[in-house]
């Protein structure tokens, strides 16, 4: 299955640009981690763009590309908010609801309704990722639910995985009025432009920062490149809210790389939240339809 390996590519690249920018730019503010990656890859889209043809374009396709911009624009900013405000381990799990959100979201827009096997793997890879990040105790289990409440950063959260659902199926209709590759690398390239330079005219970040480790801002651009075009393809092949639970498993990935790089603690637990992930995945590739 050609879109499963893309839908993993993507994973894997989501979690090594992640680690990287961690470990090289983390002293950094959440502003200047978040322009590295887009900076760089700009010149990569750019150098594309002029080799691939020009598909026929409707209506669909630009009222799809430019509503696309801020439904992939404002969630960034909400999310630097999100873990600025509160713990990770109250924010981040619930950017895993966003497959669960994509069923209706899905339906409306692509008129994709996932099967029985389809729609209990996205719950399961749902309920990993909500598990992903509890820590072992008497009441663990109930903290995010409690969290929802008492925690800015955890209903920011929500909002920013809502926002994605509707920004990952009409992305998917752009791709299906144009062509997986001129969508993606079109429209990364004029969001990773006007991301950076909002934040510059903001003076939220500064070009000698972003200037002074270029070398590792590079690579930052290439993993960034890689994750947006095999995503663009992956999701062009199948059920949008399956590709993206299995886009989802980087945080599989992303524990192995927190573990042997960062000595994170609770391994344990983040890899049972993991495996009810996997198995989800498996529930989608295997049976969903």
């Amino acid at each position: 299955m050609l879109w499963l390996m893309l839908s993993l590519l993507t994973a894997l690249a989501v979690a090594s640009q992640d680690a990287w920018v961690k470990k090289y730019f983390s002293h950094l503010t959440a502003y200047d981690m978040l322009a590295f990656p887009f900076l760089f890859s700009l010149p990569l889209f750019e150098f594309t763009i002029p080799f691939i043809p020009v598909p026929r374009l409707d209506h669909t396709f630009y009222w799809c590309f430019l509503i696309s911009l801020p439904l992939n624009f404002i969630p960034f900013f909400i999310y630097m908010k999100a873990i600025r405000v509160s713990p990770l381990s109250l924010t981040l799990p619930y950017l895993s609801f966003t497959p669960a959100f994509m069923i209706f979201t899905g339906f409306v827009f692509l008129d994709e309704m996932p099967n029985l096997w389809g729609f209990a793997g996205i719950i399961v890879t749902c309920t990993g990722g909500y598990a992903l990040n509890l820590k072992s105790g008497k009441h663990a289990f109930l903290d995010p639910i409690r969290a929802v409440f008492k925690e800015t950063g955890s209903w920011l959260m929500l909002i920013v995985a809502l926002i994605f659902s509707f920004g990952a199926v009409i992305g998917k209709k752009g791709i299906m009025h144009s062509s997986p590759l001129f969508f993606t690398m079109t429209f990364f390239a004029v969001l990773s432009f006007m991301t950076v330079a909002t934040l510059l005219i903001l003076g939220k970040i500064r070009m000698s920062t972003l200037r002074d480790d270029w070398a590792k801002g590079m690579v930052a651009g290439v993993l960034f490149f890689i994750h947006c075009l095999a995503h663009g393809f992956a999701i062009s092949m199948v059920k949008a809210s399956y590709m993206i639970s299995v886009k989802r498993l980087s945080t599989l990935i992303g524990i192995i790389y927190g573990g042997v790089f960062f000595k994170e603690k609770h391994i344990a637990i983040r890899l049972a939240g993991a495996g009810l992930m996997v198995a989800g995945a498996v529930l989608i590739t295997v049976w969903g339809r």
